[in-house]
């Protein structure tokens, strides 16, 4: 079945970097285009970025535009999420999933907490 795997959160301070990765298991991976999402403490799941099947094509969030870099590698089945220049609003379980495959899945998510 599809299968989402989340890691690389954790706890930085403002102005740091972080790399999420996304394993994406169940699917033909290649065929299909990626997001990820967060929800931040007693926020609604929100979207942040998305990525073409081919990886030519991004998107992303007014939030967080120029900021964080989506990418995706499909000989390892894996989608990234690079974030920089972090803020304490960045502070949220982010999660990564595929809008384009029904009945959705997610994964457990990853937190990433911006705190100094």
């Amino acid at each position: 079945q599809v299968q989402f795997v989340e890691s690389g959160g954790g706890l930085v301070q403002p102005g740091g970097s972080l790399r999420l990765s996304c394993a994406a298991s169940g699917f033909a991976f290649s065929r299909y285009a990626m997001s990820w999402y967060r929800q931040g403490p007693g926020k609604e799941r929100e979207w942040v970025a998305r990525i073409s099947a081919t990886g030519s094509t991004t998107i992303y969030a007014d939030s967080v535009k120029g900021r964080f870099t989506i990418s995706r590698d499909k000989a390892k089945n894996t989608m990234y999420l690079q974030m920089n220049s972090l803020k304490p609003e960045d502070t949220a379980v982010y999660y990564c999933t595929s809008d384009d495959i029904a009945p959705r899945s997610w994964g457990q998510g990853t937190q990433v907490t911006v705190s100094s």
